[in-house]
């Protein structure tokens, strides 16, 4: 959060010289040492974000990897004339615990090609997929890992405090 501060500090000032900086870095402890007394914030909520941050960017990247793979999967069963496709529906539960991380989930679902949430209910999925090939193993994709992961970074983080 500090050097949220400092940055924010640097860029309203539109231009850089070590005067600035040097006032940016007292400003920058000042406004953290006001949020950390006043407002319950701790460095170890930093160290929190910093993780979370870096699992978001991991889970991004996924996403869009996924998302290359499925549609070089989709154009092919498009475009093969002996593939037959076979639409299906496929039931699964989850053990996310956050809402966040469930509607994350469905979204990822939604936008990986062949495949869109119908229903989210308590854990519960519902998802039409373009070929039931698609709907091997959703329950246990690498969104749902990955989501896992970044639940257990978030109680680890709770239980110490």
């Amino acid at each position: 959060m500090y050097l949220l501060f400092f940055l924010i500090w640097i860029i309203f000032n539109g231009r850089f010289t070590w005067e600035i900086a040097a006032f940016g870095v007292v400003l920058a402890g000042v406004m953290y040492g006001f949020i950390c007394k006043f407002m319950n914030y701790r460095p170890s909520m930093d160290i929190l974000v910093c993780r979370k941050l870096f699992g978001f960017l991991h889970y991004l990247f996924v996403l869009v990897k996924e998302i290359v793979k499925a549609n070089v999967t989709v154009i092919g069963m498009i475009f093969s004339s002996r593939y037959e496709l076979e639409p299906a529906v496929v039931r699964f539960r989850t053990n996310l615990q956050s809402k966040f991380a469930r509607v994350v989930l469905a979204n990822s679902i939604t936008l990986t090609p062949g495949t869109i949430t119908i229903s989210m209910v308590n854990g519960e999925y519902i998802v039409h997929c373009l070929d039931k090939s698609l709907a091997e193993g959703l329950e246990r994709c690498v969104f749902v890992e990955l989501l896992e992961k970044l639940e257990r970074v978030d109680k680890k983080e709770w239980k110490k405090r």
